[in-house]
């Protein structure tokens, strides 16, 4: 995956991911399966999902984008997010943010994925 952490040209930086979180790779799992319905690929490995926060008490924050602006399932992506996250043990509660900044690009795909799409 890229490395989300670092700017790209002329974007601002987002803030890193909590990795190091018990938690963090669950909900990694569960942010793959949830899949843009228009590219066989789930939304972690396409390079939709920015951050990962994971506060003290467990709630979760995840900031995330979809590859176009008018994408059809814009309005319900992030709560299939969520819904696929809530339910983890532990998680106390997941919110789900959209951003557009940086604009998302297929440099952040995983190389998982450019090679599931033909692009390798």
């Amino acid at each position: 995956m890229t490395d989300t952490t670092a700017p790209l040209e002329g974007a601002p930086l987002i803030a890193p991911s909590t990795t190091d979180h018990p938690l963090y790779e669950d909900i990694v799992q569960a942010c793959r399966s949830v899949f843009d319905p228009e590219i066989p690929v789930n939304i972690f490995d396409l390079g939709l999902i920015y951050t990962i926060d994971i506060k003290d008490d467990n709630a979760v924050n995840i900031t995330m984008t979809l590859t176009a602006p008018g994408c059809p399932v814009a309005g319900e992506m992030p709560g299939w997010v969520a819904d696929a996250v809530e339910p983890l043990p532990g998680v106390k509660h997941v919110d789900v943010a959209m951003t557009f900044e940086p604009q998302w690009g297929m440099e952040m795909m995983s190389d998982e994925a450019r090679l599931e799409l033909g692009f390798m």
